[in-house]
């Protein structure tokens, strides 16, 4: 189990028929409690870690992807499979009771969310903004340092960058800062270009 939290954290209070529709509310109620228990033990960096590990193999893990999405797994198989994760992965005690517990209400499925959002609580326990950034190929470090120097310079502060690769984009970038939305992508174009001939029509 969690260690003890106080009263006024949520993450033991999720409501297994809550609808995919808010799975946002759901990861922020778990990152916002992992986040806080990290900062009190002062056990950042080993959250940092972490999420880091569990990025890269969502990444990179077929079977990891579909274990956190599939419905056919039972509450036992996620159970098993998420300890021999957390053992393989070398996980710190709070993440892996977390992950357990998350695979024990089958809501291993906002797991991405809650790692978006624990970047977002970190970087701005450091000072610094989180952006989403979504593009279709894979950015360089020379383009990504590029980009934080420019949001830095719209935002007034050092910007923390987590990229992700989207082919449906065709091109361009979506950018997420805060609850700003920047979208210069492709295929932003296209939905909107379609939009404008219904309208049309």
């Amino acid at each position: 189990m969690l260690p003890a939290a106080p009263a006024n954290k949520t993450i033991e209070r999720v409501d297994v028929s809550e609808p995919a529709s808010i799975s946002g509310g759901i990861a922020k109620r778990y990152a916002t409690a992992i986040f806080e228990m990290a900062r009190d033990d002062k056990a950042i960096k080993a959250l940092e870690a972490d999420i880091d590990a569990l990025e890269a193999a969502l990444d990179v893990s077929d079977d990891l992807r579909a274990l956190i999405n599939s419905p056919i797994y039972t509450r036992a198989q996620m159970g098993a499979a998420t300890a021999a994760l957390v053992k393989t992965m070398k996980l710190s005690p709070l993440m892996g009771n977390t992950l357990g517990l998350m695979a024990s209400k089958r809501r291993l499925f906002v797991l991405p969310q809650v790692i978006s959002t624990l970047r977002a609580e970190i970087a701005a326990e450091k000072g610094e903004i989180f952006a989403q950034v979504t593009s279709a190929k894979a950015l360089t470090k020379a383009q990504e340092t590029k980009l934080a120097k420019s949001l830095k310079a719209a935002v007034g502060k050092d910007v923390n960058i987590s990229a992700t690769v989207d082919e449906s984009l065709i091109g361009g970038l979506v950018v997420k800062v805060g609850s700003k939305m920047i979208d210069t992508s492709i295929r932003a174009k296209l939905n909107n270009l379609q939009n404008t001939m219904k309208e049309v029509g």
